[in-house]
């Protein structure tokens, strides 16, 4: 009796925290693009034609100023990967490829905070 106690009781903790994790993960963000976890924030990414952009959220979800920061995407393109400088644009991180990406491309996108602390963000 106990144990099934217990057991419900861990059911019943780690269900909330499992439903948020997978909300991070699933559908789009506010500008249309994917979600991912990178470290201590939630980064979006939109990819057009050459275009990459980025937007960093705190874990409230609430948009984080990209001063300060930098990145890269490296994103798969016909196989190969593509390489790409994400720097502050705006209200977001922004960089070119040298070929069209697609909307979907797989890979990561890496960013550094003001801080100097590094986190990245995988894309499927």
């Amino acid at each position: 009796m106990l144990q099934r106690l217990l057991t419900a009781g861990t059911l019943a903790i780690a269900l909330p925290f499992c439903a948020h994790q997978a909300c991070a993960h699933e559908g789009t963000g506010e500008k249309g693009g994917r979600l991912a976890d990178a470290g201590p924030y939630h980064i979006e990414l939109v990819t057009r034609d050459r275009r990459v952009e980025v937007w960093v959220y705190d874990a409230q979800e609430k948009p984080v100023s990209p001063a300060g920061f930098k990145g890269t995407a490296i994103l798969v393109v016909g196989g190969k990967p593509a390489r790409i400088v994400l720097a502050p644009a705006e209200a977001r991180l922004a960089g070119e490829a040298a070929v069209a990406l697609g909307t979907n491309p797989k890979g990561v996108v890496q960013i550094t905070g003001p801080d100097g602390a590094a986190a990245s963000g995988k894309f499927n």
